[in-house]
């Protein structure tokens, strides 16, 4: 089964600060939330794709919500995959309505495989569903997204994890992997079939990252509400002989009083274990921290990691100081040092 990102196709950019910092002026603290910026766009939960020249951002939204650009600097907003919620994620989740969480982009054999949250803030009364389209470009006759429904849930009671932020990843041998979750358990992973829909036979769920075990003795005893295992939004990326899982720490979503952190840890396995820096398993509380609260932001977290013509980015989300803890677009240059671990440019 051969699989490739698209996303490799992309032109090298000399994209150095995406947004530019604004000037923290009453004109700033007055400009209404809801309107887009196209220089430096309000997203949560961002992830990207590349398809003939256009770069694509998918994010938590409404039918999730999508811009685009040529250049990675101005930005366009387009119509939300879904103008309604889909049928079997109302059905499945309770009160979920079309406010659908932290996609995540991949393409595989003539189609993108979009993976996206239907959740409730706080439970994990959640559901990982998936949506495939022939192109990204909305003016392509072949344009149309077909929601092919579940490909995980997570049931209070029963499930010591949470189906929501899926990331898709594919080791060196084909095989599809989804990496998902956030607090209770933490991070886990599960192989998926070759039809990149649903779990493979026998598949079991692993736990791949966690800042500290729930401590019961049976899933029966946990709570549907979230517990204090501050981690969630995985992604993983290869690079070398080396699997890089990239986690958020610590709280998101409260503005100025938002606490991410962006670290990650490596293995020779896509399966882990991962380990930081420092030698710690990123299983048992490790992770080295790459980003983290600055001048400028109170927080930047939930991030994803491509190589677009052979420079790494960084792209993620970060509550802006210069817009009153806005969530903003944050993309920045990547490398690998000479040990092997990613740094910012």
């Amino acid at each position: 089964m051969m699989k490739i990102r698209l996303f490799l196709l992309g032109a090298a950019l000399a994209v150095s600060h995406i947004c530019a910092f604004a000037q923290n002026t009453d004109e700033v603290k007055r400009r209404p939330r809801h309107r887009f910026d196209a220089q430096c766009p309000d997203v949560h939960d961002p992830v990207m794709a590349f398809e003939d020249g256009k770069y694509y951002i998918f994010a938590t939204g409404n039918g999730i919500s999508v811009m685009s650009s040529s250049d990675m600097k101005t930005w366009k907003e387009e119509k939300p995959v879904f103008a309604k919620a889909p049928e079997w994620a109302v059905n499945a989740v309770p009160g979920y309505r079309g406010h659908t969480w932290a996609p995540d982009i991949y393409y595989s054999d003539g189609l993108w495989y979009l993976f996206y949250s239907c959740s409730a803030f706080g439970k994990n009364t959640s559901a990982i569903g998936v949506a495939v389209n022939k192109t990204l470009n909305p003016e392509s006759p072949e344009f149309l997204w077909e929601d092919r429904g579940m490909v995980v849930q997570s049931v209070p009671g029963k499930d010591n994890w949470n189906a929501i932020d899926p990331n898709l990843v594919v080791d060196k041998k084909g095989t599809p992997w989804l990496c998902f979750g956030s607090f209770w358990d933490g991070i886990q992973m599960i192989k998926l079939g070759s039809d990149m829909q649903s779990p493979a036979k026998k598949a079991k769920f692993m736990t791949v990252s966690r800042r500290k075990y729930s401590g019961a003795k049976d899933v029966k005893e946990l709570s549907g509400e979230a517990n204090d295992n501050a981690v969630e939004a995985p992604f993983i990326v290869r690079n070398g002989d080396y699997y890089y899982l990239f986690v958020s720490f610590d709280y998101c979503c409260r503005g100025l009083n938002s606490t991410y952190k962006t670290a990650v840890g490596r293995s020779k396995k896509i399966i882990g274990p991962y380990i930081d820096r420092n030698g710690k398993k990123m299983g048992e509380g490790g992770g080295t921290v790459l980003l983290e609260a600055d001048d400028d932001y109170a927080g930047i977290g939930h991030c994803s990691v491509y190589e677009f013509g052979g420079q790494w980015y960084i792209v993620a989300h970060a509550y802006s100081k210069a817009h009153n803890g806005a969530s903003k677009l944050f993309i920045r240059k990547m490398k690998f040092d000479a040990e092997g671990w990613p740094v910012l440019e």
